[in-house]
């Protein structure tokens, strides 16, 4: 290959979604709106937890990360790709590619290492009720957070280094709605071998190792509901559960039922499809899950509710 045809990328141009203006323009309606409730939803969770006492527990300590963790992984797209519809060019400077590469593949990381996480919690907790103030005690759910993000930003780390360590010479538009590390890859004019294996190591770590323990995780539990004699521990037990279980069906499925197929690879669409999901539908869909389905949320929504309005009544007289 000739010198003149290795030349480094300085911008990405972002081919999104559609090149039609009026679909643009409408799915930039819609997605404002969405990333408008995932923010108020992620962080009114985040405030209830912390305001009320009663919600001061590891299930909830994990789910405020779970939220913070929504709205960052949110932020590292949404914005941008609202921005590129209406916009004429729709470039990202080679910097700011590799920064959200970076942000959008640690967040995501960390989202599967929570969920396995939030798992454990729930098996101790259905599992084990008499000795779970003792094991899930705050030092163990610090550091278990703490493993969480950390886990996701090395890995990311490692992975943006070593992505844009690529030669990507001349080719620089990106088929996707994002910085997204398979699209990026595709863009080399070099041997990319080694980096499909760090990517498939890395989803080994990261997504099928988290999703093994949650499924045990989820085995173990059932196995302990079924052995309860009374039909209301069994159903309250469940309610434990229901909420989490919801999510992590919503958040493995998607990316195995994409992902793990014999004899073929996601098309492009299928990517950004699933980038679609994960930035858009999963962070406003959490709140509403653990709202709707969780009692103890519920009755803090109405106690604020009712804080609010007694304290609207005094301002008011």
């Amino acid at each position: 290959m000739g010198a003149d045809n290795q030349t480094w990328v300085r911008e990405f141009v972002l081919l999104g979604l559609s090149s039609d203006w009026d679909t643009q323009v409408g799915l930039f309606i819609l997605f404002s709106v969405t990333y408008l409730l995932t923010l108020l939803g992620n962080v009114l969770i985040v405030l209830l937890i912390r305001l009320d006492g009663r919600l001061h527990t590891p299930m909830y300590f994990f789910l405020s990360n779970l939220s913070l963790m929504d709205v960052s992984y949110a932020t590292s797209i949404v914005p941008q790709m609202l921005a590129h519809f209406l916009a004429e060019h729709k470039g990202v400077p080679y910097v700011s590619c590799a920064a959200q590469l970076f942000f959008s593949l640690g967040l995501g990381g960390t989202e599967f290492v929570l969920l396995a996480v939030m798992a454990y919690d729930h098996y101790v907790a259905v599992c084990d009720p008499l000795r779970y103030p003792v094991i899930m005690h705050g030092g163990l759910c610090a550091r278990l957070a703490v493993t969480s993000w950390l886990s996701g930003s090395v890995n990311s780390l490692v992975q943006t280094t070593i992505t844009f360590q690529l030669l990507m010479c001349v080719n620089k538009y990106i088929d996707h709605i994002s910085c997204e590390i398979l699209a990026v890859v595709r863009l080399a004019c070099v041997d990319t071998s080694s980096n499909e294996v760090a990517i498939m190591v890395s989803s080994i770590m990261l997504l099928m190792t988290p999703f093994c323990l949650v499924l045990l995780s989820y085995i173990r539990i059932v196995s302990t509901i079924l052995k309860i004699q009374s039909t209301e521990g069994r159903r309250k037990a469940f309610h434990t559960c229901a909420s989490h279980l919801t999510v992590v069906v919503l958040c493995y499925g998607m990316t195995i039922f994409t992902y793990i197929q014999p004899n073929s690879s996601p098309s492009v669409l299928q990517e950004k499809l699933i980038s679609v999901f994960y930035a858009i539908l999963m962070p406003v869909l959490n709140p509403m899950i653990y709202s709707l389905r969780n009692k103890e949320v519920k009755g803090a929504w109405q106690k604020l509710l009712g804080q609010l309005s007694v304290l609207t009544s005094k301002v008011a007289t």
